[in-house]
């Protein structure tokens, strides 16, 4: 094989379209691999896949062997407006509750889980259902997490739930941003072929530039993607960052800190980012 032939693991999800729209998928040394993020996780801790975009609770499960590359992120410094808790009681009333979580999150349910704990509530259980079906989960659940387009989709349709924006409820409680991805590569590849990670790296930005510079064709492609209008979109991506530095990692590492606090993370974990923004 090239020793730059590059293995991406893809998942199409609008949150990422800023990044990933204009990604080259042309260059015939760039593999993309499409999967679920669960499948994305699993890839990246086994070696099938060189880099991609992966929860960042997923990171910080891997972070002994993996980096995050600087400058890629799916962030948010308030509302988020695709990771959303449709309650059928308001928040303070959720002890002893059933909490649906769904099967493709991972950096969100236990963000969930965080913000219950940190605000005194106490819920029964948790159980993991697919989320397609906003009514399926809450005839089963007293709440329910959606995220990313699920949770885009439900959260304009007839839901008669309280909803809570969990990048707002965790920026209100804890005054910090949020980081939900980031783009890991692992540390072996570093030292093995560093010419490659750059790659990546360069690859990734360069898809991320054209997208900020042209956020018209990112939005006609998240309109066929789920619909909505031009203005829903437009202030749903403003919400949102992509971004990925120091300043970034203050609130990805307070997360990890409050992760590790409430037993979801065996041991501390700090954000490590690798490479230049040019």
């Amino acid at each position: 094989m090239n020793p730059l032939h590059v293995r991406i693991g893809h998942i199409k999800f609008t949150n990422a379209l800023p990044i990933c729209h204009f990604l080259d998928k042309s260059d015939p040394e760039i593999e993309f691999i499409p999967g679920a993020p669960s499948d994305l996780n699993r890839w990246l801790a086994e070696g099938t896949v060189d880099a991609g975009l992966c929860s960042s609770l997923a990171y910080a499960e891997l972070a002994d062997d993996f980096v995050a590359l600087r400058g890629l992120s799916v962030s948010a410094r308030g509302p988020v407006g695709s990771i959303f808790f449709f309650s059928k009681r308001p928040w303070e009333e959720l002890n002893g509750a059933v909490i649906a979580l769904p099967t493709i999150s991972k950096s969100s349910s236990n963000l969930l889980k965080i913000l219950l704990a940190e605000t005194g509530i106490a819920p029964a259980e948790y159980v993991t259902l697919p989320s397609d079906d906003l009514h399926a989960m809450l005839d089963q659940a007293d709440a329910a997490l959606l995220i990313a387009d699920d949770a885009l989709y439900w959260s304009v349709q007839e839901h008669g739930c309280y909803l809570y924006d969990l990048g707002e409820e965790w920026n209100k409680r804890t005054g910090h941003s949020m980081t939900f991805a980031v783009c890991a590569v692992p540390k072996r590849l570093i030292e093995e072929n560093p010419e490659k990670v750059r790659k990546i790296h360069r690859f990734f930005l360069e898809g991320k530039q054209k997208g900020l510079a042209d956020m018209d064709a990112v939005i006609a492609q998240a309109k066929r993607m789920l619909g909505q209008t031009e203005e829903f979109w437009r202030a749903y991506f403003n919400k949102l960052r992509h971004d990925l530095d120091e300043e970034w990692a203050v609130g990805a590492n307070a997360y990890f800190d409050a992760a590790y606090r409430h037993g979801l993370l065996k041991k501390p974990v700090k954000l490590e980012l690798w490479g230049d923004e040019e």
